[in-house]
């Protein structure tokens, strides 16, 4: 990217809330495969006399999720008419919310390469999602099962300065939804889409630019990537030529990040938003947040913390482990009663050699977790090799056999006899004179006869050992 201009970005994030049913009706909200239109009622097309009832479960989540970024909580909130007119928006307004928002002012910390950094969050606010227009053969079909599913709707401040940071908010946030039970998340059903608020400014300026481009409905992370890119590209050629980039609504060409012009941005007055008559005012209660506060899990970025601060586990490998839930308790359950030098070991070996058998081989099912416990056992009381252990696990995972009888019908068990070992040493030191010479000049080249007497140990003796005895031996 031109390094003359400096990113200004805001994300606004949807995520369809885990509710069993929609937002304002009793309508199923598992629409994902079902027929056009067989998930729909008279709350769902506006028609006369249809009342709207809200959700109490969806409020709920979308109060964990406000708590869980860090937001205050509106107490007194409300849902407003969004009005203006699409295709997929069959009552020609949106229930969302609009001063009152149930969630404000919070933060969610990210990592990337540059360090940490706050993303401030501005509102989160519930609404209900449109229906889907499907076009084909020069012709819009619509399909509204979608309309009225429970939409949590957080909007940051315009705190992104590189790629690399939203990527770690969509992925941590994507988390966090996710280890709530908030959402699925699941970006090829629709679940979790983005809107991207967009524009440059000169480095070294310090005021907001006097213009913002967004584009909407992008579905997956790679693209809202590509999308940033091309805009940089886009955005820069035009500041570069004196003008400034029009205020609009853009859309997506294709999965490749292009953009087309949709529309000049609406603001809100635009929006003519009123109180929803039909649904009164709602109080949140102190009692019912605190009730929410306390079913909440660790998260994710906690979690990596006590990681990294209790087991001295290294942050990239915590990273790895708190992915998603079903990783950091498995994880959890194995390290459950062990001392630190064993949970260090396991966290290496889990996110290592384990997940690349889980990622290119089939697991047999007589396969326990307990058995990589049982193999990093024996590694860190020096029982097998390093080398022999990942045969051991992989023998294991894809056969169901137990480690310890793998040790000893392979013959994995090391030498613990030093003077078998102190053996094997003199002999390589007295047939490699030559390397002995050089090992003495350069205590690096004693590498050479550790190799050897570990393949005279067939791999059965521990390497430290073995270097410790070889550098004593030619230092007489």
């Amino acid at each position: 990217m031109d390094s003359n201009y400096e990113l200004i970005i805001g994300l606004e994030v949807h995520v369809q809330s885990k509710t069993k049913s929609k937002m304002f009706c009793s309508c199923d909200a598992n629409y994902f495969n079902a027929a056009p239109n067989s998930h729909v009622c008279p709350v769902c097309f506006g028609l006369p006399g249809a009342l709207p009832v809200p959700n109490k479960r969806a409020i709920e989540l979308c109060i964990k999720t406000a708590l869980a970024l860090n937001c205050k909580i509106n107490q007194n909130t409300k849902f407003d008419r969004k009005n203006y007119f699409y295709p997929d928006l069959p009552k020609g307004f949106q229930i969302s919310q609009y001063d009152q928002p149930i969630g404000y002012e919070g933060y969610i910390d990210i990592e990337t390469k540059e360090g940490k950094k706050r993303i401030g969050i501005t509102r989160i606010h519930q609404e209900e999602d449109t229906g889907k227009s499907i076009h084909s053969n020069g012709e819009t079909l619509l399909d509204y099962n979608k309309s009225g599913v429970p939409l949590i709707e957080i909007v940051s401040e315009p705190d992104f300065r590189t790629k690399e940071e939203v990527t770690a908010y969509c992925k941590r946030l994507r988390q966090i939804v996710r280890y709530l039970s908030v959402s699925t998340a699941d970006m090829e059903k629709g679940e979790m889409r983005f809107e991207l608020n967009m524009s440059l400014r000169k480095r070294g300026e310090s005021t907001l630019p006097k213009y913002k481009v967004e584009v909407k409905n992008i579905a997956s992370i790679s693209v809202l990537e590509k999308v940033i890119d091309y805009e940089f590209k886009r955005q820069s050629e035009i500041l570069d030529n004196g003008e400034l980039p029009q205020q609009e609504t853009r859309g997506l060409v294709d999965m490749s990040g292009q953009t087309v012009s949709q529309r000049t941005k609406e603001n809100e007055a635009d929006y003519r938003y009123f109180p929803e008559p039909d649904i009164p005012l709602i109080e949140i209660s102190q009692d019912m947040i605190e009730q929410i506060r306390a079913e909440m899990v660790e998260l994710p970025q906690a979690k990596k913390d006590r990681y990294v601060k209790e087991y001295n586990i290294d942050a990239d490998t915590a990273e790895a482990i708190i992915t998603d839930s079903a990783t950091y308790v498995t994880f959890e359950n194995m390290i459950a009663g062990l001392s630190p030098n064993y949970i260090v070991e396991i966290a290496k070996w889990y996110t290592g050699d384990y997940f690349s058998l889980v990622n290119n081989k089939e697991r047999h099912s007589g396969f326990l977790d307990s058995m990589l416990v049982d193999i990093v056992k024996m590694v860190v009381d020096k029982k097998i090799t390093r080398a022999n252990a990942k045969e051991v696990l992989e023998i294991s995972y894809t056969q169901g056999s137990k480690p310890e009888e793998v040790v000893e019908q392979k013959g994995f068990e090391i030498v613990s006899d030093t003077g078998a070992i102190a053996e094997i040493v003199e002999k390589v030191i007295a047939n490699n004179p030559k390397a002995v010479e050089d090992a003495q000049k350069n205590p690096n080249a004693a590498m050479f006869l550790v190799g050897q007497a570990m393949r005279e140990l067939k791999g059965q003796a521990d390497a430290q050992t073995v270097k410790d005895m070889v550098l004593e031996k030619i230092s007489k």
